[in-house]
């Protein structure tokens, strides 16, 4: 696949802006509050607009199309629980993160359940920070081959260190700002991918969504190989309903802004409370319609494949090639030139904007919950800003290295990595901060207690997966519901263990 002059034309322009961009951010960057949340002054549309861009990764710009374009909209079906997570962290959450000027959403947790469990949770959102930029560098590395005929190492470590580059030199304030570009270029990008479908078809966009339904593609249920199954709005842990998905994405989104450092850290670079909360609403009523237009876009592309058939699109459908791949193949042989290389932008933007606040919360992280805690208090501020930068360079360089060994390892060793990693060390983290939010009662102890069931528990559902692992022993319900019924447990049994002993302690000294 080969771009021309003009596309490539206007990537470099792209990349130059962002770079520009940081540079001119990088003047402002003299102490670590302006490093870590911009000296606290955003306004809430330019918070919420980064939002936008964090939280869009190569999975909205390429998976998503994907779905839609093989299947239905079933992926869409967790995402209508957004409003609700929105609600309760407009209402609920952003209060006690906005509350002393905090940085860390780790700091709550030494506030209310003590130091060991801001430790633990700033070390398992390291962590699990440094396996997703890994697997983002890695798709991002996969769709630039697809573009331009380069080695897989080669793409990895030339985007890992252009990402690296500008957010180490630019701070929070240049992952803000490069990410409100970045969200604008993908609706742009998106649009006119959308608006070359519907100028191709006959009867433009009347048609495709007559096609589309009557092959029931705007159906929020699983695929069946004669089309869409049955929608089930039942309660289950056994299979994969429309009600449980809705439990699952409402979840996971308020996991999202309850406890995710990349969230609480906008909250608290925003001027005030009143700004914040703003930023949550700009936040839902773009990305909401923006995911719906990206999930249209690959029900787009497959009305059009059926009136323009190529080899790769069958491919898709018959399942013998990724479904991943059907929007670089679009974009690269049915885009006119120079929209091309916009949308290719567009596709670069998606990854970029993920990778840069995932390299700067990790860096804030280290420094504020770990470094200055515990390892060397009591420093210039000068110091600090140092090391701030040490450890946003040293991120750019793991991300690097993961992705090289991704690009190396087989599909089932990154699913099982991504697996075991992320869900076994940070379940239960939602459950905690609901605990602390909720409720009055809960120490160390108890916090601890819920966490070390939770651990236990996800532990046995990741055996359960294994084939050597005993029929009797497995779980009994679909281990999609692993996380929801984790922070059920961690809520319950830290609630249940505060009571208890609580009631001991009355009964011996009452």
């Amino acid at each position: 696949m080969n771009l021309a002059f003009a596309d490539w034309a206007v990537m470099a322009l792209y990349l130059l802006v962002v770079l520009a961009i940081a540079l001119y951010c990088s003047r402002r960057n003299t102490s670590t509050e302006e490093y870590f949340v911009g000296g606290r002054r955003f306004r809430g549309w330019v918070i919420g607009l980064s939002l936008v861009g964090t939280s869009i990764s190569s999975v909205t710009f390429l998976a998503y199309p994907a779905d839609a374009f093989k299947t239905g909209w079933l992926r869409y079906l967790p995402n209508l629980a957004l409003p609700f997570a929105i609600a309760m962290a407009a209402w609920f959450f952003l209060p006690f993160f906005r509350r002393g000027n905090l940085t860390s959403a780790y700091e709550y947790l030494e506030q209310r359940f003590g130091p060991s469990l801001r430790v633990y949770g700033a070390t398992v959102f390291i962590i699990a920070q440094l396996v997703r930029v890994s697997m983002i560098l890695w798709l991002l590395s996969l769709l630039i081959q697809q573009l331009v005929s380069i080695p897989p190492a080669t793409a990895i470590v030339l985007s890992g260190l252009f990402v690296g580059l500008y957010t180490v030199v630019g701070g929070i304030d240049a992952v803000i700002w490069t990410d409100v570009l970045q969200t604008v270029v993908l609706i742009l990008g998106g649009v006119l991918c959308l608006w070359v479908v519907v100028d191709a078809l006959p009867g433009g966009l009347s048609q495709l969504f007559s096609e589309a339904s009557r092959a029931g593609k705007f159906a929020l249920a699983e695929w069946g190989e004669d089309g869409p199954r049955t929608t089930r709005w039942t309660l289950s842990l056994s299979e994969k309903t429309a009600t449980m998905m809705l439990f699952i994405g409402l979840t996971n989104w308020l996991t999202e802004y309850a406890s995710n450092q990349n969230t609480v850290q906008r909250y608290c670079a925003a001027r005030s409370l009143v700004e914040a909360r703003r930023a949550l609403w700009v936040y839902l009523f773009t990305a909401l319609p923006l995911w719906a237009f990206y999930m249209l876009l690959g029900t787009g592309l497959w009305v059009f494949f059926q009136h323009f058939p190529d080899p790769l699109s069958q491919e898709v459908l018959a399942g013998t090639a990724r479904a991943e791949t059907i929007v670089p193949w679009f974009i690269t042989e049915y885009l006119p030139v120079g929209i091309a290389g916009l949308v290719v932008a567009a596709a670069l933007a998606a990854a970029m904007s993920s990778l840069d606040s995932s390299i700067n919360a990790v860096a804030t992280v280290s420094v504020v919950d770990l470094y200055r805690r515990h390892w060397r208090p009591n420093r210039e501020d000068r110091h600090y800003l140092a090391v701030a930068r040490g450890a946003a360079a040293l991120t750019m360089v793991l991300m690097i290295v993961g992705a090289l060994w991704l690009n190396g390892a087989t599909t089932r060793t990154l699913q099982d990595t991504s697996t075991i990693l992320v869900s076994l060390l940070g379940g239960g983290m939602l459950g905690l901060y609901l605990l602390g939010f909720f409720t009055r009662t809960g120490n160390t102890f108890s916090a601890w207690c819920g966490l070390i069931c939770t651990l236990l528990f996800t532990g046995w559902t990741l055996l359960s997966e294994q084939a050597w692992w005993p029929a009797a022993l497995r779980a009994p319900f679909d281990l999609y519901y692993t996380g929801l019924i984790g922070n059920v447990l961690m809520f319950l049994v830290g609630y249940a263990v505060a009571h208890l002993s609580g009631r001991l302690l009355a009964s011996r000294y009452g």
